[in-house]
């Protein structure tokens, strides 16, 4: 049974000291997606996150979430997970205290004081990473995995409908960067996830559909990564490398090499 979308971008282009950045962007988010946008660097996949949640102007096009046209409410419902780190873990508090901070969104007024279901909220969230061990801990000690999944924690507590992920691995280290795409696979029968990455080995275990960007987008109904897909992003012949019947690594061809 196919999901009702939860995020649609319609004709979306976006232009930068006369580039253009997106050209003419169009598909939908369906309730329930674990969704991958793959593509080189420079290809545009943060601009176009940035410009669904309202933080960069789009030239044409619109952005739905939920149906309606992107408002304050609506974006609420969604938790983001930049690439560059948006918290300075020098701060003396613990993990938990930091997650606390995700609330914030749900505060009214200019006296915001952290409520029994704001402490609730933060330990659940802890848990449905299966981080509840870290609440107590500073987060100056913790190493860079452990980071990644405490910035999660914090975009969970606002207990959103959509989570956002900008590169999710990119400060995890390679032997248990395999077991964090397994809890967010886990999530994902949760909460519908929109995940940026170039991992193209990770998209085909764990994902349910693809797209690819690279300034216009190439979607594919399922989660499979064809080469076809891959030679349109990237713009040039290339391999893709396997190990039994997963998609493990891409290589361009250089010059006449094989």
């Amino acid at each position: 049974m196919i999901q009702e979308p939860v995020i649609e971008v319609a004709d979306l282009s976006v232009i930068r000291n006369q580039q253009v950045v997106l050209d003419s962007i169009t598909f939908q988010v369906r309730k329930g997606d674990f969704f991958a946008i793959i593509g080189p660097n420079g290809a545009g996949k943060t601009t176009l996150i940035r410009a669904i949640l309202g933080l960069v102007p789009c030239d044409t096009g619109e952005v739905l979430l939920f149906g309606s046209p992107a408002r304050p409410d609506t974006r609420a419902r969604i938790g983001y997970v930049p690439q560059t780190h948006v918290f300075d873990f020098s701060f003396p508090i613990t993990v938990h205290e930091m997650v606390l901070t995700g609330r914030m969104g749900r505060k009214n007024g200019f006296i915001r004081r952290y409520t029994h279901e704001d402490h609730t909220a933060a330990n659940y969230a802890l848990s449905r990473i299966s981080a509840e061990s870290l609440g107590g801990r500073p987060v100056r000690e913790l190493s860079g995995g452990e980071r990644q999944r405490a910035l999660i924690a914090r975009a969970l507590a606002g207990n959103p409908d959509i989570l956002i992920l900008d590169e999710p691995t990119v400060y995890v280290d390679t032997p248990t960067e395999e077991h964090f795409y397994e809890l967010l696979s886990s999530l994902s029968k949760e909460i519908t996830i929109v995940m940026i990455t170039h991992d193209i080995g990770v998209v085909s275990r764990h994902v349910n559909r693809v797209a690819c960007l690279n300034r216009r987008l190439y979607m594919h109904e399922s989660d499979q990564v064809t080469p076809e897909m891959i030679s349109r992003t990237y713009g040039c012949p290339v391999d893709i490398i396997t190990h039994g019947d997963v998609p493990h690594r891409v290589l361009e061809r250089h010059g006449d090499h094989s």
